[in-house]
């Protein structure tokens, strides 16, 4: 694999790990929390939703890489009522793998399966669309009154100062 293959494989990585830090700093009575006064889902929802787009995203391009990961039942009020914290740490961990793998796949490959025009722009589309709900998150708990604390908040951002990320990184 090319050095910017490598460097995109490894940008997944700190994504994974920086989500993966924000869950844990999220107190497990926190994720029922939904935006006051407006509709939107719970917090514990939007990591179910994660998990179960990533889920999809990985059947579409590489089903081969579905076996060991878990989608997370939404349908029903009471199925997104069920939906804790403790119920998505593995789940969330284990997609987050298997999407590394997907993006090796096509990253070896030059393009993901189902998915256009190649693996650099479809990176790109899983990482936006990822951010787009930690946003959505960090609002959810500021309007429900649980606003998380400013040094989570800049650690999501400030990866090399002493922040959460412990990865060696090549610059």
């Amino acid at each position: 694999m090319d050095v910017l293959g490598k460097q995109i494989l490894e940008a997944w990585d700190i994504h994974a790990e920086t989500l993966d830090y924000l869950f844990e700093q999220i107190p497990a009575e926190h994720f029922d929390s939904k935006p006051v006064g407006m509709s939107g889902r719970s917090v514990s929802n939007i990591f179910a939703h994660l998990n179960n787009i990533r889920y999809s995203w990985i059947e579409l391009a590489t089903p081969d890489l579905i076996e060991g990961l878990t989608k997370i039942p939404m349908k029903t009020k009471a199925d997104r009522e069920a939906v804790t914290k403790a119920m998505l740490a593995e789940p969330l961990e284990t997609s987050a793998k298997a999407m590394r793998g997907m993006l090796e796949v096509g990253l070896e490959k030059g393009k993901l399966k189902n998915f256009k025009p190649h693996t650099g722009a479809s990176y790109s589309y899983f990482i936006a669309h990822e951010w787009y709900h930690v946003g959505e998150i960090c609002m959810t708990l500021t309007l429900a009154g649980n606003k998380l604390d400013d040094r989570v908040l800049y650690s999501i951002w400030e990866w090399g100062r002493g922040s959460f990320w412990k990865g060696e990184r090549s610059s």
